[in-house]
C-alpha cells in the first residue's frame, strides 16, 4: 500500500487571505473504536472554517482521519482532538468541527466544538430584498 494513516496535517497558503470565506469539508466515513467495547464506531465529520493564512490539504486530512480507525475514544474527546489538531496546524480565524456519530445502544451523539481567533468577528450577512 502506497499510503498509510498519519497524524501529520499538511497545509498550503491561502490564496485569498484578505477575504473572509468559508471552507466546508465533510467525510461520512470516519471510523474509530468504542473505548469501552472495542467495537467500531462510525461518524460523519463536518468541518467549517474561515482560513487565515493556511488551508488544510485534503489528502493529508484523509490520512489523518484514517489514523483514528484503530484508536479508542469517546465521541466528545475525538471531536475536540480533531479541532485542536486542525487549529494547531492552520490557526484559522474560525473553525467548527461537528461529529455526527451513528447510533450506539439506541443513542445518537452529535458533538460540536468551535474555535475563534481573539478579536475576530464574522462579517455581517447581506440580506437581499
Amino acid at each position: 500500500m502506497s499510503t498509510q494513516p498519519s497524524k501529520q496535517l499538511e497545509t498550503f497558503d491561502n490564496a485569498t487571505p484578505e477575504r473572509d470565506y468559508t471552507i466546508h469539508i465533510e467525510t461520512p466515513e470516519f471510523t474509530c473504536l468504542c473505548p469501552k467495547t472495542g467495537q467500531p464506531d462510525f461518524a460523519t465529520i463536518k468541518i467549517d472554517y474561515v482560513p487565515d493564512l493556511k488551508c488544510v490539504e485534503l489528502k493529508s486530512l484523509k490520512l489523518y482521519f484514517w489514523s483514528f480507525r484503530d484508536e479508542g475514544g469517546f465521541h466528545e474527546k475525538l471531536t475536540n482532538q480533531i479541532l485542536s489538531d486542525l487549529v494547531a496546524a492552520l490557526n484559522p480565524r474560525f473553525m467548527r468541527v461537528t461529529g455526527i456519530f451513528n447510533v450506539r445502544g439506541g443513542v445518537y451523539t452529535n458533538v460540536v466544538a468551535e474555535h475563534r481567533q481573539k478579536d475576530w468577528l464574522p462579517p455581517q450577512p447581506v440580506v437581499l430584498p
